[in-house]
């Protein structure tokens, strides 16, 4: 999963999330308070900020668009954004309004008290002016557009009637993250994601069951002629109904949640990513779903980088996701997940036609060589050709099974050809595990891993076993 060639367009109410820590020893005697002695303090961006800011911790492009004021908050926001590589700056400065700013006291991991400051001005017919242009000016080449939507001004009609013309002329997919309960103000979004509260309101609808929020996501979706609601239901999960396909939920994973800060700029960031890269709606999702718990086990507003979530979706896959026999495709984006987490993958191969002692000897010398091993089979043609025609024994399905139960294996492919160079090739393992009777020359792809900086292991051998003298010992009986 590489979002590096995706650039994603932020637009919305940015603001400056500053974060206070300290410790509470003691009432105030001036009044029935506690006393928050401060040793500590964060500042980043915040709002559409923050969804820059997820875009760019899983790898992808961000170009942010929105109002900072001319002050000393509006500083720190700009001095948050240049910290941040790949965020592209494209503020648009005022001196009509404040900067955004919310400030969260903390002490002992937990929310005191948080203070907001903020105009309740409308947006002014310059700021859109000039809202409108920068939007023009940053919209082309890029994959998707998020629309934040914080209620703060900046989403004018005419600000997002600017979004919703240019994205349609270029085909650009528009997600939108709302506080408004008036989704006519979206039409033409590609895909709205509310939380349970923000659908209920949408849609003056309740949202208890699937059924509900299925209906109410429907009704919204109808609203604002969108493609796609996303519906974040915390510890339920989220359930994603499309206008033309099937409706989809998952469940969230059981963890300690610490804060959900953040978590709906991480859901809308990844599912921009996701499907500018080309993913569909559902895969998006289950990315998204993962991202999200990712920063809810972190305090303040957090983000999710491309290693976290690369290693939350393996954690939550399950059995009905890891299939016996994987297609090579789906072995290759594992390997390459698995190496993201600096993790080495060791490569073997071979018929294992009747698994004996002698190949789980080989399996479990070779787990011990690296942290994930990969078995790859020749398919039933191949050994065939190798072997004769009576062989295999056992179908590659039957074999695959089989070796997939062992323990020391963790992935299991096949491969059509006499030998597994391409499958080494398309797989590209860090270590390369045979037999002791090869002599290093001889191993197929010894050359291509090592050219690499992987390496070569040659293991013993338990005497004494082999399938062919089994499978003459069974015709012997």
């Amino acid at each position: 999963m590489d979002f590096s060639a995706v650039s994603i367009l932020c637009v919305g109410d940015v603001m400056l999330d500053r974060f206070l820590y300290g410790s509470m020893e003691r009432i105030s005697p001036e009044a029935p308070v506690p006393v928050l002695l401060l040793d500590k303090r964060r500042e980043m961006a915040g709002g559409a900020g923050n969804v820059a800011s997820n875009v760019t911790a899983l790898g992808g492009r961000a170009i942010l668009v929105g109002l900072v004021g001319n002050d000393e908050a509006g500083g720190l926001l700009r001095s948050a954004l240049a910290a941040r590589p790949n965020v592209v700056d494209a503020t648009v400065s005022t001196t009509s309004r404040p900067t955004i700013c919310k400030t969260r006291f903390i002490a002992a991991h937990q929310q005191v008290v948080r203070t907001d400051e903020e105009s309740r001005l409308p947006l002014q017919a310059s700021e859109a002016a000039d809202l409108c242009a920068a939007l023009e000016a940053r919209i082309e080449g890029v994959q998707a557009v998020v629309v934040s939507d914080y209620g703060k001004g900046v989403c004018s009609p005419q600000v997002l009637e600017t979004v919703f013309r240019a994205a349609k002329a270029r085909n650009i997919p528009v997600f939108v993250d709302s506080k408004s309960p008036d989704y006519r103000l979206y039409c033409g979004a590609t895909c709205i994601t509310p939380n349970a509260r923000e659908l209920a309101e949408a849609s003056g609808l309740p949202v208890e069951t699937e059924a509900m929020v299925e209906a109410a996501a429907r009704k919204v979706m109808a609203d604002a002629e969108a493609d796609a609601i996303l519906a974040t239901r915390s510890e339920k999960g989220m359930m994603l109904v499309q206008r033309n396909g099937a409706v989809v939920s998952i469940p969230t994973r059981a963890r300690e949640v610490f804060d959900v800060s953040g978590a709906g700029d991480t859901v809308i960031a990844t599912m921009a990513l996701a499907v500018g890269s080309g993913l569909s709606f559902e895969q998006a999702m289950r990315v998204a779903n993962a991202a999200a718990g990712v920063v809810v086990g972190k305090l303040g507003t957090a983000t999710a980088d491309i290693q976290e979530v690369l290693h939350e979706l393996d954690e939550q896959s399950g059995p009905d996701e890891a299939p016996h026999l994987l297609p090579l495709a789906a072995a290759r984006a594992q390997v390459q997940r698995w190496q993201a987490r600096g993790l080495k993958v060791g490569f073997t191969n071979g018929c294992f036609d009747i698994l004996h002692p002698g190949h789980v000897s080989l399996l479990a010398e070779a787990r011990a060589a690296c942290d994930r091993l990969v078995v790859a089979l020749n398919t039933d043609a191949s050994i065939s050709r190798l072997k004769g025609p009576e062989r295999p024994v056992n179908t590659l399905d039957s074999r695959a099974r089989v070796m997939a139960a062992v323990r020391y294996v963790d992935a299991v492919v096949a491969f059509e050809e006499d030998t597994p160079l391409e499958t080494i090739k398309a797989l590209m393992p860090d270590v390369l595990i045979k037999g002791a009777d090869y002599k290093p020359e001889d191993v197929v792809g010894v050359d291509v891993v090592t050219a690499a900086g992987g390496r070569l292991v040659l293991a013993d051998l338990a005497q004494g076993h082999s399938t062919t003298s089994t499978i003459g010992r069974i015709r012997g009986a």
